[in-house]
């Protein structure tokens, strides 16, 4: 579904993507770990087009998205969230779906937002004010449900679960396992957690100043060397 071939992304002198290749199935949930400034928020954002590769290729379905505006992805089914949850100030939780909705589709569907708040379980917080009445937990599931609004093929989820205390990590790994195979989409996601990646994710990609240093299983690129090195910061 996603093919990146030799994807590049350079600031100035500062190579932050180095050559990237790499596949994402909808069919699978891919990890994508590393250090801080490895890359990965990177490699997302010139996904979903808020960045423009120096060099390389990006394709979706067969279809080069490097000069595809953001509107034409999300509508292609590139769905996307952010580390830092953004809902839009003075709207409603329900309001913010239907402003990502109509982004991501050109269309209001009722019964899909319906839907959405009942699965991310926020059906009973629908009318409060996103900015301002939200829990953490809620806004995180408040990110999952505007993406998911947008009836994606391809979720790009960008640490959603950071900053939450274990057991609510472990309540949104299932969450995002049972989406998976609800809404049939695929899965790249950001993680730090390498016991919820080992546990949610088909196959693990490993990033390292830019370079993707490792591919497979969690327990695979886990115990690779260079991993170990580079992401644990201990040695193999």
């Amino acid at each position: 579904m996603l093919e990146l071939d030799a994807l590049t992304v350079r600031f100035g002198g500062l190579t932050a993507v180095d050559a990237v290749t790499l596949t994402a199935g909808r069919d699978e949930v891919l990890g994508l770990v590393g250090p801080n400034g490895a890359g990965k928020t990177t490699l997302f954002n010139a996904v979903s087009g808020l960045v423009r590769p120096t060099g390389g290729r990006i394709r979706f379905e067969s279809d080069n998205l490097l000069n595809a505006p953001l509107h034409r992805r999300a509508r292609m089914g590139i769905g996307r969230t952010f580390q830092i949850p953004q809902p839009l100030h003075e709207l409603t939780v329900r309001e913010n779906l239907v402003v990502a909705q109509r982004f991501g589709t050109g269309r209001v569907d009722d019964e899909r937002i319906a839907e959405v708040l009942d699965f991310t379980g926020l059906a009973g917080r629908a009318g409060r004010n996103a900015a301002a009445e939200l829990a953490l937990t809620e806004l995180k599931a408040l990110e999952i449900a505007k993406a998911l609004c947008t009836d994606p093929r391809l979720l790009l989820l960008d640490e959603v679960l950071a900053g939450l205390e274990t057991s609510a990590k472990r309540r949104f790994m299932h969450m995002l396992a049972d989406l998976h195979k609800r809404f049939s989409v695929g899965i790249l996601i950001i993680e730090h957690d390498i016991d919820i990646i080992s546990q949610l994710c088909d196959r693990v990609a490993a990033l390292d100043f830019g370079k993707l240093i490792a591919l497979g299983t969690a327990a695979e690129v886990f115990r690779d060397p260079e991993v170990v090195r580079s992401y644990t910061g201990g040695t193999a």
